[in-house]
């Protein structure tokens, strides 16, 4: 198939890209690399031994987007373009609406125009808010408590609607829960631009030495040693569930939503614990208070994955954290030479 992909610079895409080619896809990718490195590609090239297609455009913008497809002419999107921190999104709303939710709308309008029916939408576990129980299944409500939970539900909200206009069209969201870990080349990982906002690479940076510190944002939650728990996985696991989504896409019409995750929780005092066992690093951390939007503990139920989309996860938690580390220690500078 003929695939775009949004975001596809990016630490999720840029893995799911490699699985694509890999898998005999042809690919396009469009990132206007405000949160990417464009370094990136090369090391795609490295890793599949393939040329690969790259434009740089923001998916707001209408007329290169219509260029794209008008050129391309591709019979699949995959769609990671967006903005992801739930912190930056409590501090500036506005910021992730206009990206997440503008963004999506124009891509949908010129997906309309080029007869392009089929989407896989980078959505989020943010999607469920609060949990009424645990895990969350697919069922559960939804009720996301911050900004960038709610750009991602109103995302789902607004493809499940442009699939009823036409029984053709199909979308799959699949609603990750923490992705982490790298591949296994060491060639590309997480690689946030300042202060990392998730954990893994965090800890990652502590361990290398380019930060002093990991702060632990919060101790007193209901959770076994006061630190907040989630679902972590594998950055390649959630790479080949695009794959597995792609495929079934074909089988159905209309809107389905999919957890994607490994189906357990892990502390952040449990995960620090793994991470110093696989980097062989003592990793200094300091207490501080409870970030706004965050939730005490949360996992996913991914029997319906299994079952429809025959995806289940392969790696387990310190493949995640040696997967990172092995990244980290042989990337310092990131992707800086």
């Amino acid at each position: 198939m003929r695939i775009l992909v949004t975001g596809g610079v990016g630490y999720i895409g840029s893995h799911t890209v490699i699985q694509l080619i890999e898998g005999g896809h042809d690919v396009l990718i469009v990132d206007n690399l405000s949160n990417s490195d464009i370094r990136v590609l090369d090391r795609i090239k490295t890793i599949t031994n393939k040329s690969l297609i790259f434009c740089k455009a923001d998916i707001k913008n209408l007329i290169p987007l219509c260029e794209i497809f008008d050129n391309f002419k591709p019979e699949a999107v995959v769609h990671f373009a967006g903005l992801k921190s739930v912190s930056e999104s409590v501090e500036n709303s506005i910021l992730y609406y206009d990206n997440n939710v503008s963004g999506s709308i124009t891509l949908l309008e010129v997906m309309t125009k080029y007869n392009c029916n089929k989407i896989v939408f980078s959505s989020s576990a943010t999607v469920y808010g609060e949990p009424k129980y645990l895990p969350y299944d697919e069922y559960h409500p939804l009720n996301p408590i911050n900004p960038y939970g709610r750009t991602k539900l109103m995302v789902e909200q607004v493809i499940n609607d442009w699939c009823s206009e036409n029984k053709e069209r199909s979308s799959i969201s699949l609603r990750y829960f923490n992705p982490a870990g790298a591949h296994f080349s060491n060639l590309i990982g997480e690689n946030p631009l300042g202060k990392p906002n998730n954990l893994m690479p965090y800890m990652a940076k502590v361990a290398i030495g380019n930060l002093d510190t990991l702060e632990i944002f919060g101790n007193d939650y209901n959770t076994v040693d006061g630190t907040g728990a989630r679902d972590y996985i594998h950055v390649v696991d959630l790479a080949s569930a695009h794959l597995s989504a792609l495929a079934y896409l074909n089988k159905i019409n209309g809107p389905e939503a999919f957890n994607i995750g490994l189906g357990a929780a892990t502390t952040v005092l449990e995960l620090l614990k793994i991470f110093e066992q696989a980097s062989g690093k003592k990793i200094n951390y300091d207490i501080v208070n409870r970030r706004s939007g965050d939730l005490s503990v949360f996992w996913a139920d991914i029997t319906k994955a299994k079952n429809k989309l025959a995806w289940a996860p392969v790696f387990n938690v310190f493949d995640m954290c040696n997967d990172t580390w092995n990244w980290q220690r042989q990337n310092k500078e990131g992707f800086n030479p």
